[in-house]
């Protein structure tokens, strides 16, 4: 089976991998492409984030049209002005094959203020944090998740068991209808 990750990012390729494996039990082969999501770098907005996770995964497929199936992924932020916990981060998955797709999201958590101003202010999630921590390319390490829960959860486990929701249809396929 041949996975294609809609990004370089080696805590997304891995993510997938981790998530493929542990539902199917057997390795695939997972290599990530450079594609672009269509969206800004830093969707502010649930459904800009989704449709950034399903356009990689669409501008995947067509850079790799002989994989079996094609993982968009996209981290994303909502600044929802009814909630008192201000800022949220979430990260929207999208699996596609030639005869389906799905959809699944990422547990969604809040951001301390001072990463949020700075998101605001047009700072991508990650470039907060590594601001915020003093860290150096941390969306490609622990992200913010990591981050902020001692290395309890990382970016990495985050998307992983997202990718395995996503993946349900693929491992249950007489038991949802293609779309």
């Amino acid at each position: 089976m041949k996975l294609i990750v809609a990004s370089k990012n080696p805590v997304k390729i891995a993510a997938v991998a981790t998530a493929f494996e542990t539902l199917f039990e057997k390795p695939a082969s997972v290599q990530g492409v450079k594609v672009m999501s269509g969206v800004s770098n830093q969707p502010m907005s649930d459904e800009e984030t989704q449709r950034g996770a399903l356009q990689r995964a669409t501008a995947a497929r067509k850079k790799e049209p002989t994989a079996d199936l094609w993982v968009g992924i996209e981290g994303g932020i909502q600044d929802p002005p009814n909630l008192q916990q201000g800022m949220m981060a979430f990260a929207w998955i999208v699996v596609i094959s030639k005869k389906r797709r799905s959809f699944s999201r990422t547990a969604t958590f809040p951001l301390p203020e001072p990463i949020a101003r700075l998101v605001r202010a047009g700072h991508e999630l990650g470039e907060a944090d590594d601001i915020v921590f003093g860290k150096s390319n941390s969306k490609q390490q622990e992200g913010a998740i990591g981050i902020l829960t001692g290395g309890k959860i990382d970016r990495q486990a985050l998307y992983a068991h997202a990718v395995t929701m996503a993946l349900l249809p693929f491992y249950n396929e007489k038991l949802y209808r293609p779309q």
